[in-house]
């Protein structure tokens, strides 16, 4: 039985060792990673470079993301299959409703370190903990001092 995996992908240290737990974990289970990046509600503005316009969004940006830690980790993990993906809204639902839609066995999430009322308030694992349909890793993403 292929397992699929589910984790969540941005921009930070934290993020970046959760997902190489994931790749890590699918390898050894045999299974499919599956990468998503949140990005809230679509924002987007033109950009002018010279006589050129762009179009820059954040869903442009989460696909960015997700594709190039996608494909580090196809380096990294020979034989991984990794299918990046960009979500709107928030990134612990967006995880959950990732899971829900793929029918995933796992969502792997890190552990950032958080101080004060953060600790107190919740966290993205947190959320995802508390509303996953399916098992969740934690995985240990800042060193101990």
């Amino acid at each position: 039985m292929t397992k699929t995996i589910v984790c969540g992908i941005d921009n930070s240290p934290t993020a970046a060792a959760a997902a190489r737990k994931a790749a890590e974990l699918a390898v050894a289970l045999g299974g499919n990673l599956h990468l998503v990046s949140a990005y809230g509600k679509v924002e987007a503005q033109t950009v002018e470079v010279g006589a050129e316009e762009f179009l820059v969004s954040n869903e442009m940006e989460a696909d960015r993301v997700t594709g190039a830690v996608a494909l580090e980790l196809r380096r990294e993990f020979p034989g991984l299959r990794v299918q990046p993906e960009a979500s709107g809204g928030k990134p612990g639902d967006a995880l959950v409703h990732c899971a829900e839609r793929l029918g995933a066995d796992l969502i792997v999430v890190g552990n950032k370190r958080t101080q004060g009322l953060a600790r107190v308030l919740g966290s993205i694992a947190r959320d995802v903990i508390g509303h996953a349909p399916c098992d969740v890793y934690v995985a240990h993403t800042h060193r101990r001092h």
